[in-house]
């Protein structure tokens, strides 16, 4: 398996099963905590009251919210593949919290290169999102590459468009 470095503009012809994304990690604070929660309009007491999160909630302290979470996936494939990627779905299974004082490390790995009837290159990508060595959230994406320079999936629409 290889490291494929950062792009500016990845194309599919760049990308191999086993490439790996490089890593984004984060040492959590409860500021990034609520700062992520307000930036998601999620006003639940859990992501911002740690009295609330322990007391009611049975944690031991706030956590990331699901959005939070969603953005790191996606900070994590974008900082990889570049801006002509394009997001076409995303699913994602959290096994537990990430909290204040974590250390979180998000990593992926390319596990399918294909291209579709209508020309759009295609990556799917496994990606977990770790504190130490669990895994506290896993995640499945597949993203649209530009074929070539003169292709951008961000201009496929209707049929031309099929995550």
């Amino acid at each position: 398996m290889t490291s494929v470095a950062r792009a500016v503009n990845l194309l599919l012809a760049d990308v191999a099963v086993g490439d790996r994304l490089p890593e984004v990690s984060h040492d959590v604070t409860a500021t990034s905590v609520v700062l992520g929660a307000l930036a998601t309009r999620d006003w639940r007491p859990m992501h911002h009251d740690r009295d609330f999160a322990i007391h009611h909630s049975g944690t031991r302290d706030i956590f990331l919210n699901t959005p939070n979470q969603a953005h790191w996936f996606e900070r994590c494939i974008a900082d990889w593949a570049g801006p002509r990627a394009r997001l076409g779905r995303m699913e994602f299974r959290m096994r537990a919290s990430v909290y204040p004082g974590d250390r979180m490390v998000v990593a992926g790995e390319v596990t399918e290169v294909s291209t579709d009837a209508t020309g759009c290159g295609w990556v799917t990508l496994a990606l977990r999102l770790t504190v130490g060595d669990e895994d506290r959230t896993v995640c499945t994406a597949r993203v649209a590459l530009p074929v070539d320079d003169g292709d951008n999936p961000w201009t496929r629409r209707s049929t031309q468009w099929r995550p």
